[in-house]
């Protein structure tokens, strides 16, 4: 079978869709239910976390407890990301929602 250039180029930018998609280095915690979720999350040195809010209708924020860095607020479906450079557990709430907790825990 012969297939002409746009076909491969098509299909070599849903294969490299696939392996970004399928990256190691990028982590999710979704908020919902006034909950991090997962609540604690494991991840190596230089790896994302983003936060997605899943809620119907309320806002959130991410604060770093000990830093005091607060993300901006972000609504339903919006997302908020934060790359981890150095080890260390990193304990955070949400600002308009004190009582919701949450750590990440990075590695060599």
């Amino acid at each position: 079978m012969r297939m002409s250039s746009g076909t491969l180029l098509v299909s070599g930018l849903l294969v490299s869709g696939l392996l970004l998609s399928a990256s190691p280095f990028a982590h999710e915690v979704e908020v919902s239910n006034y909950q991090f979720k997962p609540a604690e999350l494991h991840i190596r040195a230089g790896e994302t976390v983003t936060w997605v809010n899943r809620e119907k209708r309320v806002s959130h924020s991410v604060i770093f407890l000990g830093s005091g860095t607060e993300s901006e607020r972000f609504f339903p479906d919006e997302r908020w990301s934060r790359k981890f450079d150095a080890p260390g557990r990193y304990p955070y709430t949400c600002g308009p929602h004190p009582e919701m907790l949450g750590v990440i825990v990075v590695t060599d």
